[in-house]
Order: C-alpha cells, then sequence, then structure tokens
C-alpha cells in the first residue's frame, strides 16, 4: 500500500512558505563530511528522503551522527569501518560521491550502480575517469565499481566534456586531499558547487575558481572539522513560485535567494509575470495574461534544468507559442505527455529548437518542446515519476479544474520537505490519502 495526494486546482493559491535547505548542497556535504576524522555540524538539513538516504550511506561507511535539533545534523567519522556501500537497500547516486572520501581514508572503495531519476543518462564514467586518471585502480564489477589506490591519489589536469555538477564534486573531492595540484577545466559552478568549496576551505582546503569554468586545488595533508549552514533550494523556490503564477495568486517565498534565482527572475518578467525581492525573500504574483517565450536550459548561470518542468506547466497558461529546448538532460520531457492528457498542447521534437546546437543534435532524443495555450487544463489521475516532473504534476493539478490523483508521491518526498504542510500554508487543497 502507498500513499496519494488528492488535490483539488482552480483557485489562487496565497501565502508564505519558508524554503528548506538545499538538498543537492546538503546531501554533498555530507558525503565531504567523510573527509575528516573531526566533528562537522551541518545546519539548515533539510528532511528528506534524499537526506536520509545520504545518511544511510556515511553511516554504513562509520559516521557517527546526531540530530541537535530538526536540522542541525552533527557527524563525526573518526574511522573507516567499511570500505563497502554494496549492502545498502536503496541505491541513489550519491554513493558514487562516496568513491573520493573512502580511497582518502581508507584506500579502498566499493559503491553500487548508480540510481535515481529516469530523465536521461548520468555520466558515470566521468567519476571514473576522474578517479583512474588520479591513481586509483578501478574494476567495473557486476553491481558496482571496486576501487583502489596506493598511498595517495595524484594530483591531475581533470578536463571534463561537460561541465557536470557530479563529476565536478567528485574531481573536488578528489582533489582537496591528493598528492600535488589538481585543475579542472570545463567545471560546474553551480552556487551549491560554490558552497561545498567554501566548506572545504572552511576545513583547510586549497581551492581556487578561476575564470572560464576552471578550478585549482592544491592537495593538503588533513582537513578538519567545521560548522556549515545548507543555502536554500533554489528548486524549491522555483517550484513555489510556479504555483503562484499558476493559479494566478501570490506567495512570499521566504529565504528565496536573489543571487540564485536572477535567470529565473527573467523568465518570469519576458512571460509577464510578476514578482519583489525583499530583504528576506521573494513575493511571486501572478498576472491575468501571459505571453510566450523561447527559453534554453543550461547549466549555471543559465535556466536550470530542474526549473524547466514546472515553469511549462505556466507556459501553457501563456498566449501564443512557447518554445522549450532542455540541453542538460537528453529525456526530460516525458512528463508533456501527461500535461495533454490534462488538456496541454505540447509538441516535441528532436531538434535543437534553441540559439545553440547542444550535445544532443543528431541523436534523435526529443529534447524540445513547442507549448502552444492558453488552454485549460482539466483533473487527471497520473503517476509520478520523478521529483520534477511530479512537482510539474502538482502545479498543473493546482491548475487545473476538479480534483486530481497523484500516485508515486515518494519521488516528491525525495526531493521536498512538508510539501503538503506547505502548500496547505498556501491554500492549497490537499489531502493524503491511503491507496
Amino acid at each position: 500500500m502507498s500513499d496519494i495526494f488528492s488535490i483539488t486546482g482552480g483557485k489562487p493559491l496565497t501565502g508564505e512558505v519558508t524554503l528548506s535547505g538545499a538538498k543537492n548542497a546538503a546531501s554533498k556535504m555530507m558525503i565531504a563530511s567523510l573527509l575528516t576524522d573531526e566533528i562537522v555540524e551541518i545546519e539548515n538539513v533539510p528532511r528528506q528522503q534524499e537526506t536520509a538516504i545520504t545518511q544511510e550511506i556515511i553511516t554504513a561507511i562509520g559516521a557517527q551522527i546526531e540530530w541537535a535539533d530538526e536540522h542541525t545534523l552533527r557527524t563525526t567519522t573518526k574511522t573507516i569501518t567499511s570500505t563497502s556501500v554494496h549492502s545498502l537497500s536503496r541505491k541513489n547516486r550519491i554513493s558514487i560521491l562516496a568513491l573520493a572520501p573512502l580511497l582518502h581514508r581508507a584506500g579502498e572503495a566499493f559503491v553500487p550502480l548508480v540510481g535515481g531519476d529516469a530523465i536521461g543518462s548520468r555520466p558515470v564514467n566521468f567519476h571514473i575517469e576522474i578517479i583512474r586518471k588520479m591513481g586509483a585502480s578501478i574494476e567495473e564489477e557486476k553491481d558496482g565499481y571496486h576501487a583502489t589506490v596506493k598511498k595517495r591519489l595524484k594530483g591531475a589536469l581533470i578536463e571534463l566534456p561537460y561541465p557536470s555538477v557530479g563529476a565536478t564534486e567528485t574531481a573536488i573531492l578528489a582533489g582537496v586531499l591528493a598528492d600535488g595540484r589538481t585543475t579542472i577545466h570545463n567545471a560546474a559552478i553551480e552556487p551549491e558547487i560554490q558552497e561545498l568549496v567554501m566548506m572545504l576551505q572552511d576545513m583547510g582546503a586549497v581551492i581556487q575558481i578561476n575564470a572560464c569554468r576552471s578550478m585549482e586545488i592544491i592537495g593538503v595533508e588533513k582537513l578538519r572539522g567545521t560548522r556549515v549552514h545548507v543555502m536554500p533550494d533554489r528548486m524549491e523556490a522555483a517550484s513555489y513560485a510556479c504555483m503562484a503564477l499558476g493559479t494566478r495568486g501570490e506567495i512570499f517565498v521566504r529565504d528565496a535567494d536573489h543571487q540564485h534565482m536572477i535567470t529565473f527572475l527573467n523568465a518570469v518578467r519576458r512571460i509577464g509575470g510578476e514578482y519583489e525581492v525583499k530583504p528576506d525573500g521573494i513575493v511571486f504574483r501572478g498576472a491575468s495574461s501571459y505571453r510566450g517565450i523561447e527559453l534554453e536550459t543550461d547549466t549555471h548561470p543559465g535556466f536550470m534544468t530542474d526549473w524547466q518542468q514546472p515553469f511549462v506547466v505556466v507556459l501553457t497558461q501563456a498566449k501564443g507559442i512557447s518554445v522549450v529546448h532542455e540541453t542538460v538532460y537528453e529525456e526530460r520531457f516525458g512528463y508533456t505527455q501527461t500535461l495533454n492528457d490534462m488538456g496541454a498542447n505540447v509538441s516535441l521534437f528532436s531538434n535543437c529548437l534553441g540559439e545553440i546546437e547542444c550535445r544532443f543534435k543528431g541523436q534523435n532524443y526529443r529534447h524540445s518542446a513547442v507549448i502552444t495555450g492558453p488552454t485549460s487544463l482539466h483533473a487527471a489521475e497520473v503517476e509520478v515519476p520523478d521529483i520534477r516532473a511530479g512537482l510539474a504534476f502538482v502545479v498543473a493539478a493546482l491548475v487545473a479544474d476538479g480534483t486530481s490523483i497523484l500516485r508515486g508521491i515518494e519521488h516528491l518526498e525525495r526531493g521536498y520537505e512538508k510539501l503538503e504542510e506547505k502548500l496547505r500554508q498556501v491554500g492549497a487543497q490537499i489531502e493524503r490519502k491511503n491507496n
């Protein structure tokens, strides 16, 4: 038996929500805590399934964890008690990031095959090649990767074919305790990456972020403990913004950071939506009508791929034609068929319908969407396939007339803390039911 959400839409949402800490920052900080045998305290940790999975990973390795309060985690890994995360019941892409810390601390590591949302390929080969280039021996086994290193990892020149967030994180985690200098070309520079860099700097690492997506790391012998505060979740901020826009309501998103939202805010203004930046957050206001735009997802500082799905729902309410070119994940428009079933008019194309010809050109991936609007959405019974598509379905259900049923809400709970409670705070009619 699994729970479902029953959501009745068709009315403006108004009120205030407070953002949780960013899961994509918190989970990586928890992994980074393995690099020291001293106490690491992480504040503003979101309590959702991804945090629980990451806690399971680091405790399996030897971390001792206590919660000082609901959102403050204190962890100490005095010794590595296991070099394998093979026994974990839930595979997750976070596990690949444990490779470097385990090799630094124990000289050996086993991590399971990468899991996560079915939204396109996860370039695990980037991670493996980075670790190999830094001197580790890695064997691929039927259910994971076994790595060993003699003495220390060695600094190296890492040239990423794509600015992958995960691969950049692996290179950073590997470089900070490596012997010598590590240079990363074409690195990801997302705010969550910068938060990880600042945390490691405070732990004693030497990391320089240079121009043109370049990083330089000088390995040190040892890292110390630290206390760090997790940044607010910019994906969650955009989610509630889209709810306000889609339902033509008004939501104050407390702790939304202007600096992290610049590209998203530009898109809001281009379609005719309204926002107001305040010292402690951002107010998003719906408008009576919207206009279609052309939009392209990209790595930071571009328009986030995780903002795309809920924003497409808003574009179904815009007058005219909107074009969205997805350049980060090749299979991220699978959710649009459900939107069409709810009354939207979204067509998918394999062409690069944007200003740039992306890496998916000529590969027959339907990675461009043309949205014709406005269209009236109606309630439906839908299955949630992953976190961000699921949030798009929540926005669609809130916009639609009638009562929608969402199954597979465990995906939403992996990425959103207290989603049901926060939706009620802004006036959503939502019920959790046992299926």
